[in-house]
């Protein structure tokens, strides 16, 4: 991916992408349908251009769909691309994991399921739509302004991550028009590539595991909880083209920027209805973020407009759930930017170990920290370093974000195995344990984060921090929500302390709280801040009631409404006259105050806590903690009088009344504990008074309830202890048998560990066998190809629907067909016969299977024997038609000479061929017979030796006459035979002419008048 990302920039900075035409390949065969007379399944059939929906690309462009796949994905190609209309308007490319040894025939096996151009991918082609682009092996793909580069890999092919690259480089350039599809395989490869296509606002599709023939690919993308269909393969096209119907339709309706005041103030409603179900604001996110998002929403859910989409959100909770995620996308990688974490480590981690006492903790913190890669990655280097120092230092790196299901993710520190094109094999190997397909974060790494879900904005603040890594969470803020955020980062960090930001992010409006330290990599240092500044940071304050749901006109979820906890109260309390008091839950935290409570209760030293036990003032603890527990296991009011309350270096005496708040049902699990006065506070003196013996007595009984106090205290403290103990006993046990099952469950999985290795050399000799059969069949081709070209047979294929499927060179004598016409229907071609039932006689074979054969001709006069049969597989199932035509003019012409050397056999009349010149080449035997010279005699001499001399001269001009190509009518002559006798003849004179139409020769025929047979 390194090599990828260089490339990308250096290509960016240049602008040298060169545009490239796609090479233009044969149009594949149309699928057809199934004979009712075979025995094997139906086939689909393609879907009809004419029908098909195009995709608007005014103003979207054209998308661009990246389709991943590895083992078991040539079956889903076919079930994908049989179901896509040819002139969808999208770009299809086409990234496997191939053979680096072998070449790959992959293209020419898509070509088999579509009628688009399908090409592999060769160096700088510039994709087009309605064409398919295919990955060459030993090559990782990228593509820059929509042009394909090919790069060679540098990384081992066991950790090569080819689908991750591609995805990762189409997010960068298409944006949202970039579509990401991931279909069987093994591995995880892809799943983090999506991750960016969702970021740059594309889609993602998976095919449904159960469907796939190896599941490890869509399973794991599925983890992600970032797809946005889980479909079949044949299902993909048609979800495809009415997501980005509806997404150009969103467009289409101006839902584009600037943001006019009607879609303002529907998006307003939608962060309401989301604030409602969720409880969290993004009003003040920025507009154009929230609107691309809502805009895929709709698309993905095929509404056109965004009222109905508000009415979706009003009445599917799971809508607006996704919706919530879908604004909180963040992709994080370890080392994202590599640049950002050598200046880290280089300029940053070691001035927090110098001058640094070992029990002074350093504090870190990464908010929206996602699925915790930055957090782990800045933790390793921490590390790293202190291991440099020979000493154990305390680190705290808080790692926080809004998103729960990214948080539990974190938590688990478990990353798939793709990871390792990111991490040196020394840190993988140190940090790291491989299990199966993924690697597990060590605990010394896990130990120093603390990962809790947070809300920036309404949360506390961590503080004495000494970094804050905050990258690209900034750009989603609007810059109200920035100018609130960076303050609480000023107030968080220590005097001189660092926050980094992502590389498209500032402080703005706050850069008189932070000096910048490296302006290309957002690095900033605290400066220290005026005390009169009016853009300090103040603490949010907490707030424990929850702001009830909004309903819209047309909402139909029932929802418990929120009561107002504060107005409750004083009502209740009022109607009682109570004095001075508190409410608590069951985790003794204060919830709510009435009066003044500060002579009872004192804020303590230190981090701020609202737990009413550790702010009693001294004397009243044991007292309040026994009656607070006494209520929680009783449910009874306690009540206790004449507790001693120090109180401003005296004792007061007050009453202390607990008691549970059953009068209404949403407080029943609070409790109130309230403060009675009874004495004026006595101020205790230094100097000891007299006493008398009343006094001593009162003394007595004070100290005696005090004791009984006491002990009744220290009675719940040890029943609270055994009760803790009795519940870290049966923890332990838990634990114990929890760890039981982890070590069977590690024993079965190092079981299929060894299955899985077993069955991986199981199928790599199963590829070899398929390898070496895929080899005889390319060998078995090119024969094939080498007869077909060879052979002086015309032959024809047509499938079940008489369109061609293929055909011999030979055949373009007799119709007219050309590459380009595969796929087409015969009854479309023109043909040069003079026969026009083809299509009829194809039609009746495949209808009775009974062969035809019949003699036709062409327009030049060739005679051919044309013969229709069925064409029947291997497994004698009917898949289509096969007529060839084979030229058997010579045969016919044979056939006429030979009726015609009957005749001139039997014939009484002299029967002659003479050459131009008059040299005779035949001689019949009615010649014979007429003149007297046998062929041997006449053959090779001169017409003139029967010629009496009177005619010689008559001879010589018939001769030239015919020789310029005249006819010679019929004529009367003379002819004197071998004994001397003359012979009344008439002559009929044939000018004969070769398949060029050229005269060579003259036959005649001679019939003797004087003496008739």
């Amino acid at each position: 991916m390194v090599g990828i990302s260089k490339f990308l920039d250096s290509e960016k900075e240049n602008n040298s992408a060169q545009d490239s035409s796609i090479a233009k390949r044969k149009p594949p065969k149309r699928p057809a349908k199934q004979s009712k007379r075979s025995s094997g399944s139906s086939k689909q059939q393609p879907k009809d251009d004419q029908s098909s929906r195009k995709v608007s690309q005014e103003k979207s462009g054209f998308p661009i769909i990246a389709i991943g796949a590895s083992a078991g994905g040539l079956e889903a190609y076919e079930r994908f691309f049989r179901n896509v209309p040819s002139s969808s308007g999208m770009v299809f490319v086409l990234v496997q994991h191939l053979d680096a040894k072998h070449n790959s025939i992959l293209a020419e096996l898509i070509a088999q399921y579509t009628i688009m151009k399908v090409a592999q991918v060769e160096d700088g082609t510039k994709v087009e739509p309605n064409c398919v682009y295919v990955i060459p092996p030993d090559r990782d793909l990228a593509i820059l302004n929509d042009t394909l580069h090919l790069i060679e890999p540098t990384q081992p092919r066991h950790q090569r991550l080819t689908i991750d690259n591609f995805l990762r480089s189409l997010a960068e350039d298409a944006k949202e028009r970039a579509v990401c599809i991931i279909l069987s395989g093994t591995g995880t490869d892809g799943t983090q590539g999506l991750k960016a296509i969702k970021e740059a606002g594309g889609m993602v599709m998976v095919q449904e595991p159960t469907s796939a023939k190896f599941d490890g690919m869509p399973a794991n993308a599925i983890q992600t909880g970032l797809v946005d269909y889980t479909i079949a393969p044949e299902n993909m096209p048609d979800k495809l083209i009415a997501y980005l119907q509806h997404r150009d339709i969103a467009l289409q309706n101006k839902m584009m920027l600037p943001i006019g005041d009607d879609i303002r103030v529907q998006l307003q409603k939608v962060l309401v209805i989301l604030r409602s179900k969720v409880g969290h604001d993004f009003s003040q996110y920025k507009e154009n973020t929230i609107l691309r998002r809502v805009q895929r929403r709709m698309a993905i859910n095929q509404i056109d407009s965004i009222a109905d989409y508000i009415m979706r959100l009003q009445k599917n909770r799971e809508e607006s759930s996704t919706l919530f995620k879908e604004l909180l996308i963040g992709v994080s990688n370890f080392y994202r930017d590599p640049e950002v974490f050598e200046l880290l480590e280089t300029k940053i981690i070691p001035g927090l170990f110098a001058d640094r006492n070992p029990d002074q903790p350093i504090r870190i913190w990464v908010p929206g920290c996602a699925t915790g890669e930055e957090a782990y990655s800045i933790a390793i280097l921490l590390h790293e370093h202190m291991e440099t120092q020979n000493h154990q230092f305390n680190i705290q790196i808080f790692s926080t974000d809004l998103d729960s299901h990214a948080i539990e993710f974190a938590r688990l520190g478990i990353y798939p195995d793709t990871i390792s094109a990111y991490i040196s094999s020394d840190r993988l190997k140190r940090y790291f344990t491989k299990e199966g397909n993924s690697y597990e974060i060590n605990k010394k790494i896990r130990d120093m984060l603390v990962i809790a879900e947070q809300n920036l904005i309404k949360d506390p603040p961590f503080s004495s921090l000494d970094l804050i890594s905050c990258r690209n969470l900034l750009i989603y803020f609007g810059a109200s929500l920035q100018a609130k955020v960076l303050p609480i980062f000023h107030y968080a960090l220590k005097p001189n302390g660092h926050l980094l930001l992502g590389t498209s992010e500032t402080v703005g409006s706050s850069s008189h709280l932070f000096k910048t330290i490296n302006r290309k990599w957002k690095l900033y240092q605290r400066k220290p801040i005026c005390v009169d500044d009016k853009k300090r940071f103040e603490p949010p304050i907490i707030q424990y009631t929850r702001e009830p749901p909004i309903m819209f006109s047309g909402e139909s979820e029932n929802t418990e409404p929120d009561f107002d906890l504060k107005s409750a109260m004083e009502n209740l309390l009022l109607a009682q006259h109570t004095p001075a008091c508190v409410i608590i839950n069951d985790h003794y935290e204060i919830l709510f105050i009435h009066g003044r409570t500060g002579k009872y209760l004192e804020a303590n030293q230190g981090k701020a806590s609202f737990n009413i036990l550790k702010q009693a003032r001294e004397g009243l603890l044991p007292d309040l903690t026994t009656a607070i527990r006494k209520v929680k296991t009783e449910g009874k009011s306690v009540k206790y009088e004449g507790v001693r309350v120090g109180v401003n270096g005296g004792v007061q005496h007050i009453n202390l009344l607990v008691k549970p708040l059953s009068d209404l049902p949403e407080l029943s699990s609070y409790k109130v504990v309230i403060f009675e006065d009874i004495e004026q506070i006595h101020i205790e003196r230094k100097t000891k008074p007299m006493v008398t013996s009343g006094d001593k007595d009162k003394r007595i009984a004070e100290l005696e309830k005090e004791l009984s106090s006491t002990k009744e205290y220290l009675q719940t403290t040890i029943e609270e202890l055994e009760s803790s103990n009795e519940e870290l006993k049966s923890t332990n046990e838990e634990m114990q048998a929890s760890n039981e099952e982890l070590q069977s469950a590690n024993e079965e999985l190092e079981t299929s560990k060894e299955e899985g290795q077993s069955i991986n050399e199981e199928l790599t000799t199963v590829n070899s066998e398929y390898q070496e059969k895929i080899n005889e069949l390319s060998k078995a081709n090119d024969d094939m190809a080498n007869y077909m070209a060879s052979t002086d047979v015309g032959v024809v294929f047509l499938d079940l629907d008489l369109n061609v499927r293929r055909f011999t060179p030979r055949i373009s004598e007799f119709i007219n067909l050309i590459p380009s016409d595969i796929g087409r229907p015969l009854s479309h071609i023109v043909t040069n016969l003079l026969y026009e039932s083809i299509s009829n006689d194809a039609s009746k074979v495949l209808e009775d299977l009974v062969p035809i054969e019949v003699e036709v001709q062409t327009k030049s006069w060739q005679w051919l024997n044309m013969r229709v049969k069925p064409y029947r597989t291997l497994e004698n199932v009917i898949d289509g038609v096969v007529i060839t035509f084979m030229d058997i003019t010579s045969i016919k012409k044979q056939k006429r000479l030979n009726r015609l050397a009957v005749v001139v056999q039997d014939s009484y009349d002299a029967i002659t061929v003479q050459d131009l010149s008059g040299v005779i080449s035949a001689w019949n035997p009615g010649a014979e017979r007429m003149y007297g010279y046998i062929e041997n005699e006449a053959i090779g001499k001169s017409i003139k030796m029967i010629v009496p001399k009177v005619k010689i001269k008559e001879i010589d001009s018939i001769i030239k006459k015919v020789a310029s190509g005249e006819q010679v009518l019929p004529f009367e002559t003379q002819r004197h035979t071998k004994d001397g006798k003359i012979l009344d003849v008439l002559v009929t004179i044939t000018n004969l002419c070769d398949e060029t139409g050229k005269l060579y020769a003259m036959a005649t025929t001679e019939r003797n008048l004087s003496h008739p047979p």
